[in-house]
């Protein structure tokens, strides 16, 4: 039974972690090897597991005791087993691709162990069956990506990036405590008797407890977790320090905004779905917040020339889309999860290829800067042509998996705004996947079509790059027409596990809407999707291709206002650093360092002051000298003798 072997799916990459930091530096590839096998073998057991419950539509449950009223367990159901597969599979390609990619640099053994755990904490993460456990691993998730983001840490601009993407999620891991804490207090106020295993913050418990927590303690809970994952997953505003996360290797690259890190804050929303539909204006909030972010990175994508940094926006953009997929489930209900998590899974698999093609082409090239390639396709064909098909399948050309999974989130938000819950999510996904299919071919073709505007390196990648990039090219191309429907059903029936009454807590939500209520789309609904994907291909070749038609500066030039702010990115930077953190954060801490060294301290002070000089003046009167003393004595039973001899006589003192 697979299932009693669950724990090695974490344990082993802990392991393989253990032996790589101490052993690595004398281990052939700095032991990468050892990571590699260890990821494999967590595939390997997700799969004999899935084997095993998806038949029978069960779930692995596995908890023990670890202190007060909580516990540490394993939770593998729909929702944690397709994470599972996707995370071992895709991270076994990319640590496969890093044994080449990695080749020479002093630092390998350190790199495949801090991958190790990196890989280790998102798998713990996923399969984690309480709230606590999960942001513990949560948290390592952050170390990781910090020591992976600022691998090469003598270089000045990788140890800001990784100390800007510790900082700003750090925001979002506070919010996403706080909301535990929220959370955890709201239950203990129950007074709930827990059956014989159940523990509190357990998700069964959550999903059974929210019916009796008050709505708005419920929203406030919701908007909490929410931060979490806006820090995590990149959302606006918290999305700034997920471009600058190029810094690191191109394969660390592909982990963070593929498979591991910046998933977790959309696999959180999935998990407590329940929890963001029971809440009032819960599932509003993911929605807007996500189909904003969609169109909002996509703009900047459009003029962006680091080639890492184009598939940098385009991750931010797309795990708007998962959000916005999420937050239609007000409409939608449960559905929406698995339409989600499809786009997340194939996701993974595209993005991870373009990554480690843009890897590859950068290793072989020497540059990041789309503007000194051109005509690369000529000297790295199978690079191009893998590039090609995760290009393909992340601007959603029909009957690719980003077609499947991008098309029913717009479909979904449609009739999100069909039943009454507002259009601005349609109408942003559907500009920003326009902007999507503009922005990918840009890439491709400044990369690969045309003459070479430079004199780079020509030469094609080793096998052991180029293997990986093949089998998540066909993933990427044909995994969506055969799974869509069943993985619709099988993760979007999740919560039916748990017994969640989907009506019950649409009243809790406000939502009040029949989700069985069938929508009728009109036709050019149904086929916008295509036209869209297709024409924004189209719109890009005639810009940016070898049979081009259009010079891209008859519709923006340098001196462009609109393309100023793209290339500033809005003036994000000036504003969260040179204004907010310089100017706002660093003045409110001029004023407390002036109230505390002035109205704080300075009261302190003088009151010590004025006790160490009432003191020093007391000090006066001891002279040491002890005729004074006995002077002194005498001169006072002298006084006091006076005035007992008057009061007798009846003198009034």
């Amino acid at each position: 039974m697979y299932q009693d072997y669950a724990y090695l799916i974490v344990g082993l990459p802990i392991l393989a972690f253990v032996l790589t930091i101490f052993l690595g530096w004398h281990l052939p590839k700095g032991g990468g090897f050892i990571t590699v096998l260890a990821t494999f073998a967590g595939f390997i057991l997700s799969f004999g597991i899935f084997k095993e419950i998806y038949p029978n539509d069960e779930i692995v449950h596995q908890s023990m005791h670890w202190f007060a009223s909580f516990n540490a367990g394993i939770l593998i159901d729909p929702l944690a087993i397709v994470m599972l597969l996707m995370v071992t599979f895709v991270c076994t390609m990319i640590h496969t691709y890093a044994l080449g990619y990695m080749e020479g640099d002093p630092g390998m053994a350190r790199y495949f162990a801090e991958a190790g755990l990196f890989t280790a904490a998102m798998l713990g993460l996923v399969f984690s069956d309480n709230l606590l456990q999960l942001f513990i691993f949560w948290e390592l998730v952050g170390l990781c990506s910090y020591l992976l983001i600022g691998f090469w840490y003598r270089k000045p601009s990788a140890a800001s990036a990784a100390k800007k993407a510790f900082l700003v999620t750090r925001v979002g891991d506070v919010m996403f405590l706080a909301g535990i804490i929220l959370l955890y207090t709201n239950m203990v106020k129950l007074n709930l008797v827990l059956p014989e295993g159940a523990y509190l913050l357990q998700f069964q418990t959550i999903y059974d407890s929210l019916t009796l927590i008050p709505p708005d303690q419920l929203t406030w809970i919701a908007v909490l977790l929410f931060g979490g994952a806006v820090g995590k997953s990149g959302q606006f505003p918290l999305h700034v320090w997920l471009p600058d996360a190029m810094e690191g290797p191109t394969t660390v690259s592909a982990m963070i905004h593929a498979a591991t890190m910046v998933t977790a804050g959309v696999y959180l929303v999935a998990r407590m779905f329940p929890l963001f539909y029971a809440a009032p204006n819960g599932l509003m909030i993911v929605a807007y917040v996500g189909a904003f972010t969609a169109l909002f990175a996509a703009t900047m994508g459009l003029v962006m020339f680091d080639i890492k940094r184009v598939l940098a926006y385009s991750t931010v953009s797309q795990l708007g889309y998962m959000m916005a997929g999420l937050g239609v489930g007000a409409a939608m209900g449960a559905f929406s999860v698995g339409v989600s998590m499809f786009h997340l899974i194939g996701h993974s698999f595209f993005k991870a290829l373009l990554f480690l093609c843009a890897g590859s082409v950068i290793h072989a090239v020497g540059t990041n800067d789309m503007r000194e390639m051109g005509g690369v396709l000529k000297h790295m064909k199978w690079t191009g042509l893998t590039m090609l098909a995760g290009s393909l399948t992340l601007a959603g050309f029909p009957l690719t998996t980003g077609f499947f999974s991008k098309d029913e989130i717009i479909v979904t938000a449609y009739e999100h705004g069909a039943m009454g819950f507002g259009w601005l999510p349609y109408v942003f996904a559907i500009v920003a996947a326009l902007l999507t299919a503009i922005y990918t071919f840009r890439l491709w073709f400044l990369t690969f079509d045309g003459e070479a505007r430079s004199d780079y390196h020509k030469h094609e990648s080793p096998w052991i790059m180029l293997g990986p990039l093949v089998i998540l090219a066909l993933f990427a191309l044909f995994m969506g027409m055969p799974t869509q429907e069943n993985f619709y059903h099988y993760v979007g029936n999740n919560f039916e596990h748990y017994g969640v009454d989907f009506d019950e807590l649409a009243v809790i939500g406000g939502h009040h809407v029949e989700h069985a209520a069938h929508v009728h789309e009109p036709f050019i609904i149904k086929i916008l999707p295509i036209i869209i994907g297709v024409g924004g291909i189209i719109i890009a070749a005639l810009f940016y291709s070898r049979w081009k038609r259009f010079d891209p500066g008859m519709v923006t030039s340098e001196g462009d206002p609109l393309r100023k702010i793209l290339l500033k990115r809005y003036y994000q930077n000036e504003i969260y650093t040179l204004w907010f953190a310089e100017k706002v954060v660093y003045g409110i801490a001029l004023v407390s360092n002036m109230i505390d060294l002035k109205i704080i301290d300075g009261t302190v002070n003088k009151i010590s002051a004025i006790s160490v000089g009432f003191g020093g003046s007391l000090r006066k009167i001891q002279t040491g000298v002890i005729q004074n003393y006995l002077t002194a004595v005498v001169l006072g039973l002298a006084v006091l003798l006076i005035l007992i001899q008057l009061a007798s006589m009846g003198v009034a003192i």
